[in-house]
């Protein structure tokens, strides 16, 4: 039992894409902590994502639901968690509009489940942590969708009024106030980052990314929704994770950090400069931009997201280290050798 002389972390969700790239890079990072992985192991999450670290004596796998209460406060009791780092959430927009009533069960309930749990495992009363876990603290990952659309010009800030605009935004808008309703009522210690849109290695394939290079070697259409000129803030995986590290460990109790990229692009851009690289890597025929097909825009798409990190960057020090450019050309490259191709 080599978590009983450390500080154990339960993080959830991490057989997904951006907590599998967590959990290597923090482990690694950190000898002092025992990490706690729950997963319910949906069609987002595989243990294939985790291989690097599925022995490592400082690493735990748990299969489960986070909506599960009985097994969170058992695993609380067995490994004595110390704090939590809570990734898992159903993220996928279309699916949401199919589905909408998973998203509200997973990301509200399974985080108001977590929250509860840890609230009574670490705290006497209100404003009253028990003496062996004043610095327990749960971190929510959250997403920039919950400020809904911006025009041509301006940023998210920490201080935008929330507006989503999708059944998936509205699922994690109401987890984040769920979040903010436990620091200012029970005194729990808080922190919540909201970060754009992710890439990099072991992104699940009905993303935007994986789906163009997925269809582009396959020869086959590549669909981008509407015009094309939706534009997101591009930010690396690896990126994130440092700063979800910083904000984890230096984040003051109860504020909230954005974390962004600084690569505002549009989709049709993203399509063709990996198209432009794939052919330069895996030359064919025709050039792969040929393959872009435009295709029906998905209902309340919204045009365009940016983040303002300057509060990230001038308080805990954190900066993007990729840009665009460079990121892209690692995640093909990933993707590509992932898939035996190159």
């Amino acid at each position: 039992m080599i978590w009983v002389k450390m500080k154990t972390i339960l993080v959830t969700g991490c057989a997904g894409f951006i907590g599998s790239n967590f959990v290597p890079y923090f482990i690694g990072k950190y000898p002092e902590y025992f990490l706690v992985n729950l997963d319910n192991l949906t069609y987002a999450g595989s243990l294939e994502n985790l291989k690097e670290v599925e022995n490592h004596p400082r690493y735990k796998f748990i299969k489960g639901d986070i909506c599960d209460r009985k097994l969170v406060r058992s695993i609380f009791n067995e490994f004595d968690i110390k704090s939590v780092i809570h990734f898992a959430a159903e993220s996928h927009v279309d699916n949401s509009i199919e589905n909408p009533e998973i998203f509200m069960q997973t990301n509200v309930l399974g985080t108001f489940t977590l929250l509860d749990v840890a609230k009574n495992y670490w705290m006497e009363a209100p404003f009253k942590y028990k003496a062996l876990y004043e610095g327990s603290r749960f971190h929510h990952i959250s997403t920039d969708e919950v400020y809904g659309t911006l025009g041509e010009t301006g940023y998210f800030t920490e201080e935008t009024p929330y507006r989503p605009n999708s059944p998936y935004s509205a699922s994690k808008a109401s987890s984040d106030m769920v979040v903010r309703s436990y620091f200012h009522t029970y005194g729990l210690n808080t922190v919540i980052t909201n970060c754009s849109n992710n890439y990099g290695p072991k992104q699940h394939q009905e993303k935007l990314i994986p789906t163009i290079l997925r269809t582009a070697i396959k020869g086959k259409p590549v669909p981008i929704y509407g015009d094309g000129k939706n534009i997101r803030d591009w930010l690396y995986v690896l990126d994130h994770c440092k700063g979800v590290d910083l904000a984890f460990h230096k984040g003051e109790n109860g504020e909230t950090y954005n974390i962004g990229g600084k690569n505002e692009k549009t989709n049709l851009y993203i399509a063709e400069k990996i198209c432009n690289v794939l052919d330069m890597l895996c030359p064919v025929a025709i050039s792969y931009k040929d393959l872009i097909t435009f295709v029906k825009d998905r209902p309340g798409h919204d045009r365009r997201y940016a983040i303002d990190a300057s509060k990230i960057e001038l308080k805990l020090g954190w900066k993007a280290e990729e840009n665009f450019e460079s990121g892209i050309v690692k995640t093909i490259n990933w993707y590509l050798k992932n898939w035996g191709i190159n």
